[in-house]
């Protein structure tokens, strides 16, 4: 399974840290042990789904617990039935990096 994630936390940061409360979030991702790449807009993680979807979660609350006021998250699910044939990020987005 793939997952895209995008946070839009209000306010995005601190003044301090103009990302801070995105970068709560990313370290969630970085801190799971999945493969990931941090995008200009978002994150795509791959996994199992019984990994990616309670980080999914885990991700959207960090925000919040960063101090963020409120966030909405924007998630994009890839996901096939027959494992032996689910891409992974690579097979998506290699041929154009």
């Amino acid at each position: 399974m793939i997952v895209d994630i995008q946070v839009l936390p209000s306010p995005t940061g601190t003044p301090d840290r103009r990302w801070a409360h995105v970068e709560a979030a990313i370290a969630v991702v970085v801190a799971s042990g999945l493969r990931y790449v941090v995008g200009p807009l978002g994150t795509a993680v791959e996994g199992e789904p019984d990994e990616v979807w309670p980080l999914v979660r885990a991700v959207h609350e960090a925000t919040l617990r960063a101090g963020a006021d409120g966030v909405v998250t924007v998630v994009k699910v890839e996901q096939t039935r027959d494992r032996d044939r689910q891409p992974s990020i690579d097979d998506l987005a290699g041929p154009y990096r």
